[in-house]
């Protein structure tokens, strides 16, 4: 430990996928949440584009892109980043107790920044590296789940190397399923260059979109039903999960898309969902049950799909959600009697209580 009192907490963001937006934004919620008596904080960020770290000043941390969204900036002083830890340029060591990583989507929710904390043998709040990763990856967790009892949806895999080596034969696969259907990456989060497709004509063009961002994409059915959150938290070892939302996405929307999610106001939150007792444990139930199937730690938002024939169906589980005061996980946990800084203060507790991940 520092010689602090307090420990000191290196709140990590921003990093090199599409959501680097949205890591800024659920590290400000943090940052702002963090409990000072206990915790002393240190801003990371990891710029978009090369990648740097970078020390950020906690007052004004962010710059602004075209769209009013916060990134790293460019011209924060650099840190040096490896197994030893994080250090100054000047070689100083920052002595940080434990991380606290809001890096959502790939080179953070995937397992990579988590192989580096275990090299540097330091806590971190969040799953392990498998967990992470497999998580991440739809293509991997789907078929756990269903080894696991929960029900998917139908679909396949899709890899580059099939599409660009034959798009008739597969463009005529995907048709036979039936419309509409989704096609996204398979390691994407925040429903970047996700599309649902209502026509043989679209698939093209939203199976490159998803490409763009991964050179494995998922095909699936669209469920019919309506969409239901719940969040778990690990508390002393033992895992929890919150009350039902459910998200309710309106206007021009075809579903809960990134536009939806954080540029305009067209979802609305039924916390919790009016459903019965008997679906909401069933829902509770499931998504303890996925995040232990993955052997996933600390915390995780766990997504379904409820049918007007009355059969959940697992979307995805999200390892590192997003985490400002107003996003789904803080706001699952509040109306369940859980407010922002404790959940956070409960989330490092939790790391620097466990052991590290890798075999020995």
């Amino acid at each position: 430990m520092s010689s602090s009192k307090k420990i000191r907490v290196a709140i990590v963001c921003g990093g090199r996928s599409s959501e680097h937006e949205i890591s800024c934004i659920s590290a400000n919620g943090v940052l702002s949440a963090l409990d000072q008596e206990k915790f002393e904080a240190i801003l990371i960020g990891i710029t978009e584009v090369t990648g740097d770290w970078v020390l950020l000043d906690k007052n004004a941390p962010f710059s602004k892109k075209s769209n009013g969204l916060p990134e790293v900036p460019t011209s924060a002083p650099k840190l040096i980043a490896d197994i030893h830890g994080i250090k100054n340029a000047d070689g100083t060591d920052l002595e940080i107790d434990a991380f606290f990583p809001l890096l959502h989507g790939a080179y953070g929710e995937d397992g990579t920044i988590q192989g580096l904390f275990e090299m540097m043998a330091k806590p971190y709040v969040g799953s392990g590296i498998l967990a992470s990763t497999v998580a991440m990856d739809k293509s991997f967790a789907k078929p756990i789940y269903a080894s696991f009892g929960l029900a998917i949806a139908e679909g396949f895999v899709l890899q580059k190397r099939d599409w660009e080596s034959n798009k008739s034969s597969q463009t005529e696969k995907i048709s036979k399923m039936g419309f509409p259907i989704f096609i996204k990456p398979a390691r994407s989060g925040s429903s970047r260059g996700t599309s649902k497709v209502k026509s043989t004509p679209e698939i093209e063009s939203a199976v490159n979109a998803a490409l763009a961002l991964d050179p494995k994409v998922m095909i699936e059915k669209a469920v019919i039903g309506r969409e239901l959150e719940c969040a778990v938290l690990e508390v002393g070892g033992e895992v929890r999960t919150s009350v039902v939302g459910e998200v309710k996405v309106l206007g021009d929307h075809e579903f809960y898309d990134f536009e939806a999610k954080y540029l305009d106001s067209s979802t609305e939150f039924d916390i919790p969902a009016k459903i019965s007792v008997e679906k909401t444990n069933e829902i509770q139930n499931a998504a303890r049950k996925a995040f232990q199937a993955l052997g996933c730690e600390g915390l995780a938002r766990v997504d379904f799909f409820l049918t007007p024939e009355g059969t959940v169906i697992i979307n995805e589980l999200n390892t590192l959600p997003g985490f400002t005061a107003t996003s789904v996980f803080p706001k699952l946990w509040q109306a369940t009697g859980r407010n922002y800084s404790s959940i956070i203060t409960t989330l490092i507790e939790s790391a620097l209580s466990r052991s590290q991940n890798v075999v020995r």
